[in-house]
C-alpha cells in the first residue's frame, strides 16, 4: 500500500468521525430546541389558568363585598327599626338605599365575572390539550435523540479505534504528521489533482512541475520509490494522481 493509498483510508475515517462528532455535538441542540418550544406551549397553559385564576378570585370577591353589604343593611334596618325619632329614621333610610345601590352594583358586578367564567375554562382546556398534544411529541422526540446519541457515541468509539489503526500503517510518519497537522485547517487534506493540473480541494490551476512529480510518483510508486510530498502551491493540500 502507498502512503497516499494509506491516508485516503485514513481521511476516509477521519471523515466518518468528523461527521459523527458534528452530529453529536447538533443533537443536544436540537433535543433542547424541542424542549423550549415545549415551555412556550406551557407558558401558554400557565396564562390560561392565571386568567381562570383571576376570573374565579373577581366574582368570589363581589360575592364577598354582596354579602357584606347585606349584613350591613340588615342591621342598618334592625337599628332602625327601634328608632322612636322620624328624623332618624330618614336618615337611616338614605343610608340603607346608598348601600343598597352599592349592593347592586355588586351584585352586577359578580353576575359579569361569572359571564367570563366559561370562556376561561375554555381556554384552559384548549391549553391543556395542546399541551398534552406537544408533550406526547416531545418526549418521543426526545427519548429518540437520546437513543441516537448513544449509538453515535458508539459508533464514534469504534471509528477512533479504526482510526488509530489505519494511522500505524501510514509507512511515511512525515506524510502523517503533515496530514494530522493541515486536517486541523483544510479538510480534506489528500485530494486529486485532475488532468487539467488543477487542485481538487481549492480549484487553483498548479504549475506545470506540480503535475509533472505528480505523474512521476504515479509512475513510480510500488517499485522502492520514496515519495516526495506534492503539496497545492495555494492551501497546501496533499495532491496526487488517480
Amino acid at each position: 500500500m502507498t502512503v497516499i493509498e494509506s491516508l485516503l483510508e485514513l481521511q476516509e475515517v477521519d471523515g466518518r468521525i468528523r461527521e459523527l462528532e458534528a452530529e453529536l455535538k447538533d443533537l443536544p441542540r436540537r433535543k433542547a430546541l424541542e424542549v423550549a418550544r415545549l415551555s412556550g406551549v406551557s407558558a401558554d397553559l400557565q396564562a390560561a389558568k392565571a386568567g381562570q385564576e383571576y376570573t374565579n378570585n373577581r366574582v368570589r370577591g363581589y360575592e364577598e363585598d354582596a354579602k357584606a353589604l347585606k349584613e350591613k343593611i340588615a342591621s342598618l334596618k334592625q337599628t332602625q327599626a327601634g328608632l322612636k325619632s322620624n328624623k332618624e329614621y330618614q336618615q337611616y333610610s338614605v343610608q340603607i338605599d346608598l348601600i343598597q345601590h352599592d349592593l347592586e352594583t355588586a351584585e352586577n358586578n359578580q353576575i359579569a365575572a361569572m359571564d367570563d367564567m366559561p370562556s376561561a375554562d375554555a381556554r384552559i382546556l384548549d391549553a391543556q390539550a395542546k399541551y398534552d398534544a406537544e408533550k406526547d411529541g416531545v418526549d418521543q422526540f426526545c427519548a429518540e435523540i437520546d437513543e441516537r446519541i448513544a449509538a453515535v457515541e458508539a459508533e464514534l468509539a469504534e471509528a477512533k479505534k479504526e482510526r488509530e489503526a489505519k494511522a500505524r500503517v501510514v509507512p511515511d510518519p512525515a506524510f502523517l504528521l503533515y496530514y494530522t497537522r493541515l486536517s486541523t485547517k483544510r479538510w480534506p487534506v489528500v485530494v486529486p489533482l485532475t488532468h487539467d493540473g488543477v487542485c481538487d480541494g481549492c480549484h487553483l490551476v498548479q504549475p506545470p512541475n506540480v503535475g509533472q512529480m505528480a505523474d512521476a510518483y504515479a509512475k513510480m510508486q510500488g517499485v522502492g520509490f520514496k515519495p516526495a510530498q506534492i503539496q497545492c502551491t495555494m492551501c497546501g493540500r496533499l495532491l496526487y494522481r488517480d
